[in-house]
């Protein structure tokens, strides 16, 4: 059974709503194509370095699940990472809540990169408040 079959059975046969793991779980199954991976830390956070094609959805905002739906497809799996699991876990949990199936990287971006995954950094991403001051 492969990791997403896993997911995608998780809330029917426990009570957990999402699935932790590991960063060498977590690479494989974002290298899946129907993944959605999604970094939940703030804009300066991404910048400094992210995952390969994550998309940036910031937890901490107030309209993160709204932000949620506009990019992200209820009908795929979603991976969730912040930088140390916590933020993560929460984003994991509310999106759970909202009818995704979540797996979420259990010690955060440190675990990745402690593993020795790699990281990409741009250092152009704009910030929230950046952005609200240039309007």
């Amino acid at each position: 059974m492969t990791i997403i079959a896993v997911l995608m059975l998780m809330p029917a046969c426990t009570n957990k709503k999402y699935i932790n793991m590991n960063a060498d779980d977590f690479e494989t199954f974002i290298s899946t194509a129907d993944v959605q991976l999604v970094d939940v830390r703030t804009a300066e956070e991404y910048a400094e370095g992210h995952i390969n094609g994550a998309v940036l959805l910031d937890v901490k905002r107030d309209d993160f699940i709204a932000n949620a739906f506009k990019v992200l497809n209820k009908d795929k799996p979603v991976a969730v990472y912040c930088r140390s699991g916590k933020r993560s876990a929460n984003a994991a949990d509310q999106l759970t809540r909202q009818g995704f199936k979540v797996a979420n990287l259990k010690d955060g971006i440190i675990g990745w990169t402690e593993s020795g995954k790699p990281v990409v950094v741009h250092e152009d991403v704009i910030s929230d408040e950046e952005e609200n001051e240039e309007n």
